[in-house]
């Protein structure tokens, strides 16, 4: 694996890129919602409510459009940690085990048959929730504060709980019926498709928080970046550091899967690419442009999966794992690690 080498002499973005960004940010933002089988005009936006294309926009399109755009740039920022934390460009959101016990928790409830929703929440949601927030406890557990919670020790741990949820999952589909085996393989896809506002609710203010902490800590990964020696000699508890930022993303990820189901390789692709085109920034900045580029990612991703095969409708992370898998293969290209048959 390619490690990050930092060299941050270039202290701001180029005005003219970052205006960019943000025009096709708002672009898709506005234009979206208005994307779809069904046609929707501009009228939509002050008829009456009550209408079948009011509806249709206000409480499917646009909703959906937001939740996409946060949710992308939620997973593009702790792909961004989580690379500059382990200083490897192939670390993403899931790689400590949290989607795999989100997907636990989640077939568990599937397979008790338990009721749709409770107290306002899905029940799938808050056992995936439950699944994802035990990856967490487990992962710590083993890298135990007596290692320090050194990268490596995080690594093994995360892929120790990510193949023993995975085995789980395995044997609750197996000895599920027809119904819950195609529940548990559905909801594993990755799915954006929501009704109201309640989903985006949750996302914007569960991740938000932890969101928050992370561009808060942001110097602190360019000196992670550099090297745990380097950070200790400027003062940085980098032990105390990584646990910050492990709960932060932790938390973020427990929610947007726990909501959308494990939507793989935005965490990846995103800041891979970002960091490409922004060369040399601190985290200072690179942090609010993965934010943005990855809501735009994710916004076109669930935008082409309505329109591929309308009137039906292909599940996001089916998407983005199909972009996600030759994507990775370039990286390895890339970085001089072309397979035997490529060579």
């Amino acid at each position: 694996m390619k490690v990050l080498e930092p060299n941050f002499s270039q202290t701001r973005p180029k005005f003219k890129s970052v205006l960019i960004l943000l025009v096709i940010a708002l672009l898709v933002l506005v234009l979206c919602p208005f994307i779809g089988p069904t046609h929707l005009g501009f009228d939509v936006l002050w008829a009456a409510s009550g209408g079948v294309e009011s509806d249709i926009f206000w409480r499917i399109r646009l909703p959906r459009v937001c939740l996409a755009f946060m949710v992308g740039a939620a997973l593009s920022v702790c792909g961004m940690t989580f690379q500059a934390m382990f200083r490897n460009v192939l670390a993403t959101p899931y790689t400590l085990g949290v989607a795999g016990g989100a997907a636990f928790g989640a077939a568990v409830a599937m397979k008790l048959k338990l009721p749709i929703s409770l107290t306002g929440g899905s029940v799938v949601s808050l056992f995936a929730l439950g699944g994802a927030l035990l990856s967490v406890f487990l992962v710590l557990a083993l890298a135990s504060p007596r290692r320090g919670f050194s990268p490596l020790a995080m690594l093994l741990a995360g892929v120790v709980m990510s193949y023993f949820f995975s085995s789980l999952v395995l044997l609750l589909q197996y000895l599920g019926g027809f119904s819950e085996v195609f529940q548990i393989t559905r909801w594993l896809m990755g799915s954006l498709d929501v009704v109201g506002y309640e989903a985006l609710k949750t996302v914007v203010g569960a991740a938000g928080a932890g969101l928050l902490i992370v561009f808060l800590l942001g110097r602190g990964l360019d000196l992670l970046m550099i090297g745990d020696e380097v950070a200790i000699s400027r003062g940085v508890n980098t032990a105390k550091l990584r646990l910050a930022l492990f709960f932060a993303t932790s938390l973020v990820v427990a929610v947007v899967v726990a909501v959308c189901g494990p939507i793989g390789f935005v965490g990846l692709i995103v800041p891979y690419t970002v960091r490409e085109v922004f060369r040399n920034l601190s985290h200072r900045y690179l942090l609010p442009l993965g934010f943005v580029s990855g809501g735009i990612f994710l916004t076109f991703c669930d935008t082409f999966s309505r329109l591929v095969m309308a009137p039906y409708e292909i599940p996001v992370g089916v998407i983005t794992a199909l972009l996600g898998g030759p994507f990775f293969l370039w990286i390895l290209c890339r970085k001089g690690l072309k397979p035997a048959f490529l060579r």
